[in-house]
């Protein structure tokens, strides 16, 4: 009896299953075949708006359709731009995420991620304040680093750039302007560091203007009457636009911008400045610590790395205390260059003396290389020790890590070897240059850069370079602490400025006593972080989770853990919010086991 009822159950299966529509599966398949194609058409279209909306963004990726303009600051551009995310978002939303295939799941959050985070940011009118201390309309020349100037029409494109450079500075000064009427300024402070980089766009001559600078070298194949045509109309447009406009734009800021600006350091003091500054540090770190969490984290780390930096001392057998100990690294002749150029070939040198290490670290290697450069002159005193650029999105520029070299009797040999793995590789240029030649993503994934992944990982790879035995003494192991402690120290520092009402003087106290940098370097910090509210926050806040799920993986794989496969899991989806990549390893984990 029993068998014959389970023979018919079995039965009415059978039936049910053969009196089931037959195309059930298929108008399964056919939806999210559709939603795939919806999903990768709103991708294109953005990539599409992205780029012709940011004429300097495209030119770095080697497209050159938009060469012959600037972006477009008017307040009714800005307003559509904003509208045209909004509805991109509403686009997103129609498209049903469970339908997907779920590595499109996975581009389908990244981008419902940054376009919610942007629309955030809408509450508020940071774009008021278009520039700083660190690179702004002041030094638009510098766009001439990506162009290509090989071909007649690429002069002429630049040409119609410089033509329309007047309008560009007229909305830019219209947008401060605006700033001044509704509280969204520059500290006073900061401005003030601007006017001397305003001045260095005020040459004499125009043929001196680094807007000309292109026709000086004009390639062979554009004949000589067309060479001279081209350099004729270069050389009105700097005098007749550029150099007005610069003219106007100084005295605005001297006379009306610094005047008005507000003296007051922290965000804070911005209209809904409390709200403001727990958005941009929930933006940049991808986490929902608030700020006075990120502060105690950031004064726990101070004393963890300072125990470490008191062990160095002492296995160094220097006779003082820790303040004695920074002073004599900040100031011995031994740690110095006298001249800029030879720290420039210090620099290409033990970039280079790092190469070897990495295979035995990461399976995936980027195909792009990357050379050293000197940070610009104009922008030097008013920068930190270095920064990097990535490569064009065509593949046709190498990456770039630029180096500080003025005032090289303050840039310690020590630092050298910590800041090169953190600027090129394994640190920024690997994880950039990877994450652009990552195939079958859209192409937003591609320069996707949440600040707590792009620059956690920076700082991650510092703490790797002991592994990979790249610090050769005490004085390197120094450095790197030196550097793990400006981390530390930002996190203090950048809730203290923005929250907590701290002064200027209040935090290079703070800076000095903990970590061995140069006064110059310390102060040249301290406005970064007055100027740029909530971005130092990411860093040490992306390391730590960065370890951590290292030590997670470790503990669960054991002996079966692999150093290069946990750096391609972490690198080879691009960079990602913090909270999503807990996800990948937590996958990978289970994968591996």
């Amino acid at each position: 009896m029993q068998l014959s009822r389970t023979f018919l159950l079995i039965m009415v299966a059978v039936l049910l299953a053969a009196c089931a529509p037959e195309d059930a599966p298929d108008e399964a398949d056919n939806d999210a075949e559709q939603a795939v194609e919806d999903l990768h058409a709103l991708f294109d279209d953005e990539w599409e708006r992205r780029l012709e909306e940011n004429p300097t963004f495209a030119a770095r990726q080697g497209d050159e359709r938009y060469n012959d303009r600037w972006p477009d600051q008017s307040a009714e551009a800005i307003e559509a731009r904003r509208e045209a995310t909004r509805d991109a978002l509403d686009r997103l939303l129609a498209i049903d995420r469970e339908v997907l295939p779920e590595k499109e799941q996975l581009n389908y959050d990244l981008f419902r991620y940054d376009y919610e985070n942007s629309i955030a940011g809408f509450e508020h009118d940071s774009h008021l304040i278009p520039l700083n201390q660190r690179g702004g309309i002041q030094n638009a020349h510098r766009i001439t680093d990506a162009l290509d100037f090989d071909r007649a029409h690429h002069y002429e494109d630049w040409i119609a750039r410089l033509e329309g450079f007047g309008e560009y500075m007229d909305q830019t000064i219209a947008l401060m302007e605006r700033g001044l009427e509704t509280g969204w300024t520059l500290p006073q402070i900061i401005a003030e560091r601007i006017p001397p980089q305003i001045e260095s766009q005020l040459v004499d001559e125009p043929e001196d203007s680094g807007f000309y600078a292109p026709f000086k070298d004009m390639p062979e194949r554009i004949d000589d009457d067309e060479r001279e045509a081209l350099r004729e109309s270069g050389l009105a447009a700097v005098e007749d636009v550029v150099l007005p406009a610069y003219e106007r734009f100084h005295e605005f800021f001297t006379e009306k911008y610094i005047p008005g600006a507000k003296e007051s350091l922290g965000a804070r003091d911005f209209p809904n400045g409390e709200e403001y500054y727990a958005h941009v540090a929930a933006s940049h770190t991808t986490t929902e610590l608030t700020p006075e969490e990120i502060h105690e984290i950031g004064l726990d780390e101070v004393e963890r790395i300072r125990a470490k930096m008191k062990d160095i001392k002492q296995e160094l057998d220097f006779d003082g205390d820790l303040l004695d100990f920074f002073e004599y690294l900040r100031t011995d002749e031994k740690f110095f260059f006298e001249d800029p150029d030879d720290l420039l070939q210090y620099y290409k040198a033990e970039s280079k003396r790092i190469d070897p290490k990495l295979p035995a670290f990461f399976k995936t290697m980027p195909r792009m290389p990357y050379g050293v450069r000197p940070i610009p002159d104009e922008i030097a005193p008013d920068t930190t020790t270095a920064y990097y650029s990535r490569p064009s999105g065509d593949g046709r520029r190498a990456g770039y890590y630029y180096v500080n070299l003025y005032r090289p009797e303050t840039r310690p040999k020590w630092e050298v070897p910590a800041l090169s793995v953190h600027e090129a590789v394994p640190g920024h240029h690997f994880q950039i240059a990877l994450a652009q030649e990552l195939e079958d993503v859209p192409q937003f994934r591609r320069h996707m850069s949440p600040t707590a992944f792009t620059e956690g990982w920076a700082l991650y790879t510092e703490y790797l370079a002991h592994e990979m035995d790249v610090y050769r003494d005490e004085y390197e192991e120094m450095g790197q602490l030196a550097y793990e402690m400006w981390r530390a120290v930002r996190l203090v520092l950048d809730t203290g400025i923005h929250m907590m009402d701290w002064e200027r003087d209040e935090a290079i106290e703070f800076f000095e006593e903990n970590a061995p940098r140069a006064s110059h370097d310390i102060r040249n910090e301290v406005d970064r972080y007055i100027a740029w509210p909530g971005q130092a926050l990411a860093y040490k806040i992306g390391e730590l989770r960065i370890r951590e799920l290292r030590q997670k993986a470790e503990d669960e794989l054991g002996d079966d853990f692999d150093i290069r496969e946990f750096h391609d899991a972490v690198l080879l989806q691009g960079a990602v919010p913090l909270e999503v990549l807990e996800d990948i390893i937590a996958e990978w984990i289970e994968e591996q086991q």
